[in-house]
């Protein structure tokens, strides 16, 4: 019933933006959802002719009749609608003397009348945050965590004389992720969608199409809200149920437990996905087995023998620490201030009496909470302090830790000079053995200079393609991650260090970068090879090699981006100087592919990096290890946190939010046309965000009969199965001249028969196994459909038997224009050849470039005039001649057509990543 209901209205999205009907309304209730419920009404151009809200609270206005007043909405702030029971009169009727035709309840904690409730039009409808009949009351989305429910939702309702009893007019729902919070699922979804389905509901009223669909009672709920009395946690229970019940509680009232006789209230509670770290042994009351504080938190089992960790404990005193403190916790001492430390205290408290206008003089043992300060009054005193103090890093989490006005002052001096310094990386490595070495891997999302599991606790299997076996389990970011690691990189940006250093310092941390990668280049190596097939030799050398290569390379430009001064018409008496700045654009996102994961990520990121941005990069799903391993070199290196941000997980959520995200200012992509596209869509609707896209090809190399034949043989097999073929710039099809075809594909199946196929790791393997079982099984498809179309298969086409992704080196001739092979890229060790005729240079150059793609292109030939004839009229970002995959940090890198736009690599590189301003000065 309540499924057909959300089937029908979804056809009425808010995404219309010229209604027809409006109504008068009346909003009843606060907050800042009524805030927003009721701005958003006001520009849909529905007429709010009274808002209804609570009083001020120590002369502080609810953020909804703050807006209102602003608007000159009448505003109206009774503390009670009824007395005893019965309506009290003079204020239903000066409700009713606004002429409301239906009144709108986003959020209301008083107890309307009836005869409020009934008197307008179309009556009166509610917001409630769960999928009714479940859990009516008003701890809705606390008992959605408590009682462990896979969905969360919520409901506007037609309000009657129930308790959260009257027909659904729509509902929502979304999936509860394992390690949501009361806040995350409300910041997610509830909040911002809830808002949207207010607005969307009016309108169906207003055109008379609202349903009214009865709830059932099969399934209904009610839970009255928890006190901190009841609210123990029992240890006796599976470790699931007893994180679910501190999350249910987080923040109020908390949950909690005794420890060594004193009552500890925990927060910030999620599964522990991996191993347990090493840590000091806590008796907690009722437990199966002792806690272990580790350096990540409070480790705590349930009866099953599985874990979870809490976040921060606060004792009876209100005092609230971090719980891995909690052995060192009265340990801290307090600091001298200095001159200028004691006149920021002063501007601090000054900000404190103005939030706690209540409070007649703010006292060193004034706390904040005590003192009437609410959640709200917790993000005004962080971002006031901010604004005062620029550079602190400051987070709400700090009030909570630091509630009184001298454990305020004393934890902003430590921020202040630097002596909160992050503690050792903890990692929790994967480990294996391989190529004679022990390898330790991250598998975990690298967040804000901090490796921690998804926020919702999934992990995937990454596979050595060798063998088909799993490395490990790597944690698979939610789109809360990426909201995270973006809030990371923007604050990095904005406040941290990173955007205020000096250039030349920035570029020393890049060298130190590039020192730490050489000196792990082996390991580095090997977890490339294992990770995505790559020959190790090949690894060492390139996929390693040139990454370290590119990092210097940019940070050498590092102190060298500048502007230009512009000599400009001068309006006499005046004078005038008019120069420009090369400015970085802010956080940007970076999303690469499978086939170089490692060199992909250097490319992008080292010209990032130089230029002085921020960034979240996304690597590909199936190669996900190396660039974790470089986010932990990195933070040796000394990058500031939250400058790097690694999401290990899938392209269509993780990479779809960061083309979304409105506080991403440039993304750059390399991958298949397609998904560019989608890109390129997505970042335009969301913030026209800059883009920059390196996509698939179909690259042709033309072999002159004039040509260095053995030359010819070795660069054109080196085009096609470099890498396996998994290279974005291979060769898709060859052009040979008709005299000269049957000797080149002899002597190239020769050469191919002497390629040993085999495990990566051996130092005399010349080709590995395939990335991944799909992208197999499409190469084979891919030559299935060669042979049916008429292409003649001279050799391989088939996958090796032996274990593991090995596709035989192939080779196709007699390859027609109209062929699929022709036109479609294999990415895979696939040589699509075809014939022309002697001496038709116009001919081939018109095949070569009667496609849509234009990323690169080669040409072999003795004849220098012919040489530079073809090169010039080839239609690709990269052109080769008498050679092949001879690219260079210091050059350009990049297509044309549908091969994309933008550069990698080189001076031009740099530009992707940076604006510029200017500036003009009169004097």
């Amino acid at each position: 019933m309540l499924w057909t209901a959300n089937q029908i209205l979804r056809k009425f999205s808010t995404s219309s933006h010229y209604y027809q009907n409006k109504l008068k309304l009346a909003i009843i209730g606060q907050s800042v959802f009524g805030q927003e419920v009721y701005s958003n009404l006001r520009k849909q151009g529905h007429k709010v002719v009274g808002v209804f809200t609570v009083p001020d609270k120590d002369g502080k206005a609810d953020p909804l009749a703050t807006a209102a007043e602003k608007d000159g909405t009448p505003v109206f702030k009774f503390p009670r609608w009824r007395v005893k029971g019965k309506p009290i009169p003079e204020v239903v009727e000066a409700y009713k003397a606004v002429g409301a035709e239906l009144n709108v309840m986003p959020f209301c904690s008083q107890f309307i009348p009836m005869n409020v409730i009934d008197h307008p039009k179309h009556g009166s409808i509610i917001y409630h945050p769960s999928i009714l009949p479940l859990h009516r009351g008003a701890s809705a989305i606390n008992w959605t965590l408590i009682e462990g429910d896979k969905k969360a939702g919520f409901t506007v309702f037609w309000a009657d004389d129930g308790l959260d009893t009257g027909p659904i007019l729509l509902q929502k729902e979304c999936a509860v992720e394992p390690n949501d919070t009361v806040d995350t699922l409300y910041n997610r979804f509830l909040f911002p969608e809830g808002i949207k389905s207010m607005v969307e509901s009016v309108q169906l009223i207003a055109d008379g199409k609202a349903p009214r669909i009865p709830q059932p009672e099969e399934g209904a709920s009610y839970e009255g809200i928890q006190k901190k009395s009841n609210a123990k946690v029992n240890m006796a229970q599976p470790a699931e149920v007893i994180h679910n019940w501190i999350r249910g509680h987080d923040k109020v009232p908390g949950a909690w437990t005794v420890i060594n006789g004193q009552p500890v209230t925990l927060y910030g509670s999620s599964m522990l996905t991996g191993s347990v770290p090493a840590g000091q042994p806590l008796e907690v009351e009722g437990a199966s087995q002792p806690g272990v504080v580790a350096k990540n938190g409070l480790v705590l089992y349930g009866t099953d023998g599985k874990a979870l960790v809490v976040k921060n404990l606060q004792f009876e005193d209100g005092k609230m620490i971090p719980a891995s403190k909690y052995f060192s916790s009265g340990e801290s001492s307090s600091v001298d201030l200095t001159d200028d430390e004691k006149k920021m205290a002063d501007e601090i408290r000054n900000i404190w009496k103005g939030i706690l206008s209540n409070v007649a003089a703010i006292e060193d043992t004034t706390d904040f909470f005590k003192s009437g300060a609410a959640s709200m009054d917790v993000v005004r005193l962080v971002e006031e302090v901010k604004q005062k103090c620029a550079g602190v890093q400051l987070q709400n989490e700090d009030v909570y830790m630091a509630t009184t006005f001298q454990d305020f002052i004393q934890m902003f001096v430590r921020k202040l000079r630097g002596e909160d310094q992050e503690e050792e990386l903890v990692i929790d490595y994967a480990t294996k053995e391989a190529n004679n070495m022990t390898l330790k891997m991250p598998y975990q999302c690298f967040i804000n200079g901090a490796f921690e599991d998804a926020e919702n606790g999934k992990t995937y299997d990454t596979i050595n393609p060798t063998d088909g076996s799993v490395i490990c389990k790597v944690s698979y970011a939610s789109v809360g991650d990426v909201d995270r690691a973006v809030a990371a990189a923007k604050e990095a940006f904005d406040n941290g260090p990173w955007g205020k250093m000096n250039p030349r310092d920035r570029g020393s941390l890049l060298f130190k970068l590039a020192d730490l990668m050489e000196e792990h280049q082996e390991e580095l190596a090997t977890i490339e090879s294992i990770d995505s097939g790559a020959v190790y030799t090949l690894a060492l050398k390139t996929h390693v090699g040139m990454s370290i290569q590119t990092f210097r390379y940019f940070a050498g430009w590092c102190d060298k981006i500048q502007g230009k001064t512009i000599p400009i018409n001068q309006a006499r008496p005046n004078r005038n100087l008019t120069f420009t700045k090369k400015e970085p654009l802010g956080v940007c996102a970076i999303v690469i592919p499978w086939n170089y994961p490692l060199m992909m990520l250097a490319w992008k990121s080292a010209a990032c990096l130089a230029a002085g941005n921020t960034l979240v990069l996304k690597p590909a799903q199936v190669t996900p290890l190396t660039a974790l391993k470089f986010a932990e070199l990195s933070v040796k290196a000394g990058i500031p946190k939250g400058v790097i941000n690694i999401l290990p997980g899938s392209g269509g959520m993780v990479g779809q939010r960061l083309s979304d995200h409105p506080d991403i200012r440039k993304l750059g992509f390399t991958g298949s046309t397609p998904i560019g596209k989608q890109i390129m869509k997505s970042c335009a609707v969301s913030n026209l965000k800059k883009v920059s896209l390196e996509l698939g090809g179909k690259s042709p190399l033309i072999i002159f009969s004039d040509c260095d034949m053995d030359k010819a043989v070795r660069m054109g097999m080196s085009s096609v199965f470099f890498n396996k073929g998994e290279n974005c710039i291979a060769a898709g099809r060859l052009f040979v001249e008709e005299s000269i075809h049957d000797e080149y594909i002899s002597r190239v199946v020769e050469e191919i028969k002497k390629m040993k196929i085999g495990d990566p790791l051996d130092r005399s393997t010349d080709h590995g196994p395939q990335n991944h079982k799909a992208h197999m099984d499409k190469l084979l498809e891919y030559c299935e459909i060669g042979v049916k179309e008429g292409a003649t298969l001279v050799y391989g086409g088939k996958q090796v038997d032996r274990p593991g992704f090995f596709m035989e080196p192939t080779v196709f001739t007699d390859v027609e224009d109209h062929m699929f092979i022709a036109k479609e890229e294999s990415f895979g060790p696939v040589m699509v050849v075809s014939k022309f005729k002697d001496g038709d240079v116009d001919g081939v150059l018109y095949r070569a470039n009667d496609t849509e793609y234009g990323l690169a292109s080669g040409v072999f030939t003795r004849d220098i005039n012919k040489a530079m004839y073809v090169s010039e009229r080839l239609e690709a970002g990269t052109v080769f001649v008498n050679t092949y995959n001879k690219t260079d940090v210091a050059s350009p890198f990049g297509g044309f057509k549908q091969s994309g736009f933008g550069k990698d690599l080189g001076e031009d590189a740099l530009q992707e990543y940076l604006k510029t301003k200017a500036v003009t000065v009169e004097y």
